[in-house]
């Protein structure tokens, strides 16, 4: 029919272990956090933070927890530090943010903001790596605690 506009979707078949095409993004891949000081950038994260390298290669350094990478690499427009640290933060998740907290300033973390309770019921606290990025461990509140039970997890809320 004249004027009539047919929607054709083809169908891509699956080969080679990838997924049909189409969708929605599933999640967080990754970061990467682009330096021009990789040695004393990985020295952070690896040594004071305690992560583990998942890949090394001359310019750029993964860590992995299950499917999400933090890569540290360097990158040929990137000079100094960061100029607008607020810009974007990596929330780190953690099960004990004052144990945490502790052991981090230990190591010599510079904390911006201690440890504190937030609004929705977990904690935050804040600090910045060698090149000035703002990092964030984070702590989610425990169910049953009654911090769960509010707006931001699909609980009744008192407030407007």
């Amino acid at each position: 029919m004249q004027g009539e506009f047919k929607w054709f979707m083809p169908s891509f078949p699956v080969e080679y272990g990838r997924r049909e095409r189409g969708g929605m993004i599933r999640g967080l891949a990754g970061v990467i956090i682009w330096t021009d000081d990789l040695d004393s950038m990985v020295g952070f994260y690896r040594d004071a933070l305690g992560l583990t390298p998942h890949s090394v290669r001359p310019a750029f350094v993964s860590f992995k927890w299950g499917n999400v990478r933090l890569g540290i690499g360097t990158h040929a427009q990137v000079e100094g530090k960061s100029s607008d640290r607020y810009r974007v933060m990596v929330n780190l998740d953690v099960d004990d943010i004052h144990a945490e907290h502790e052991r981090l300033a230990a190591a010599g973390v510079e904390f911006i903001r201690a440890p504190e309770r937030e609004r929705w019921g977990g904690w935050v606290c804040t600090f910045t790596d060698p090149d000035g990025n703002v990092l964030q461990l984070l702590e989610q509140p425990r169910v049953g605690s009654g911090a769960a039970d509010g707006p931001i997890y699909g609980g009744p809320s008192s407030e407007p």
